[in-house]
């Protein structure tokens, strides 16, 4: 039997401070529980709403790989190292922290909240040179196929980070199966569902759980209805 972890969508910690609500599948802030401090170097996967016109003032952050996902609306950025963008559904951004930097984030918007995931990922080299990147991501990769977003590699598709990870997105059409293989021996994948219902192998999952899963060499996913999800295959050991 594969080595596995269940985190089903209500016993993450949550966190609602009027502007902001968020949930926490690993301990973060106020949210401690001594069995959900990481899956390997995946140190924090927040699921957060931001209300309109709110965000994050500026705060500091080093030797983390910041991953954000948009799920719905947009989020103005704004940095240390000189940056202010925004993105939005369909863009990935990527923060190198390393010796430190400080960033704010907002919603834009006055009419409507924004949804995005904030993930963090311990790097395999500390006090790198920080480092900002964003890209736009064409949703019809994913249609029934796994779309890679991140990788090691700077060369590969999506962005790239200190760490020997890749995630990829998936939207599937009920019935669709997929295979994924491991990258990288001694890795572990964590899925966490977007929306609708999977299967991974026997494990049946529903919107917003998450799944853990490591000493394998392959899974097969499948779609029960139509859903979406992210993969994320981090090493399990933290350097």
């Amino acid at each position: 039997m594969k080595n596995s972890i269940v985190h089903k969508a209500d016993t993450r910690g949550k966190a609602n401070h009027g502007w902001l609500n968020s949930y926490h599948t690993f301990s973060f802030a106020n949210y401690h529980d001594p069995e959900r401090m990481s899956f390997g170097v995946l140190r924090v996967l927040n699921d957060d709403t931001v209300s309109q016109g709110m965000g994050f003032g500026a705060h500091p952050h080093d030797n983390m790989e910041i991953i954000s996902i948009p799920l719905d609306g947009d989020l103005e950025h704004q940095d240390s190292m000189g940056n202010k963008t925004v993105i939005k559904k369909g863009d990935v951004q990527i923060m190198s922290a390393g010796t430190g930097i400080k960033h704010s984030e907002y919603n834009k918007n006055a009419d409507k909240e924004v949804k995005f995931l904030q993930i963090w990922v311990i790097p395999n080299q500390r006090d790198v040179t920080p480092r900002y990147d964003q890209i736009t991501l064409n949703d019809e990769e994913r249609h029934n196929k796994l779309q890679q977003i991140v990788s090691p590699n700077p060369d590969d598709a999506g962005v790239w980070i200190h760490q020997d990870a890749w995630f990829h997105l998936g939207k599937f059409d009920k019935g669709v199966t997929q295979e994924y293989n491991i990258r990288k021996k001694g890795n572990g994948l964590y899925l966490f569902v977007l929306k609708g219902d999977i299967t991974v192998d026997d494990q049946q999952l529903n919107t917003r759980d998450g799944f853990g899963i490591w000493d394998f060499d392959a899974v097969i996913i499948k779609a029960d209805t139509e859903a979406e999800f992210l993969l994320m295959e981090v090493p399990m050991k933290i350097q």
